[in-house]
Parts: C-alpha cells; sequence; structure tokens
C-alpha cells in the first residue's frame, strides 16, 4: 500500500467519525427541539388554566358582592318599611 492510499483511508476514517459526530448532534438537537416544544405547550396550558381559575373566581367573587349589595338594599328597604309604619 502506498502512502497516498494510506493518507485516503486515514482521510475515510476521519470522515466516518465526523459523519458519526454529525448524526448524533442532528439527533440530540432534533431531541431538544422536542422538548421545547413541548415544554412551550405546557406552559401555555398551565397558563391557560390558571386564566380559566382566575376567570372563575372573579365571576364567583362579582356575583357574591352582587348578592351583599343586594341584600343590603333590601335590609335598608326593609327598615325604612318598619319606620314608616311606627310613623
Amino acid at each position: 500500500m502506498t502512502s497516498l492510499d494510506q493518507a485516503i483511508e486515514g482521510v475515510n476514517d476521519q470522515r466516518a467519525t465526523v459523519g458519526a459526530y454529525q448524526n448524533r448532534l442532528e439527533f440530540t438537537s432534533s431531541n431538544l427541539m422536542s422538548s421545547i416544544q413541548n415544554n412551550s405547550a405546557s406552559v401555555s396550558t398551565i397558563r391557560d388554566a390558571d386564566f380559566a381559575a382566575e376567570a372563575a373566581d372573579l365571576a364567583k367573587n362579582q356575583i357574591l358582592v352582587q348578592s351583599g349589595t343586594s341584600m343590603l338594599a333590601q335590609a335598608n328597604g326593609l327598615s325604612q318599611n318598619v319606620l314608616a309604619l311606627i310613623r
């Protein structure tokens, strides 16, 4: 085997090694991109769930405030009626 053949064989070995590393890096990159997308979807789901819970709490609290205000108005009306009966 000549030195040129040995050099070509060495270059081919190096190319194979570089190709193997490239395949590993591409696979790892693909997995990382998939993980990033999954994490983004999870964060979005969590934020949406929190928003829905907060919206439900807001509606509940608004109903409680409105019912409390209505009860106070009725209580004031009753006391006014009692005063009117006394007069």
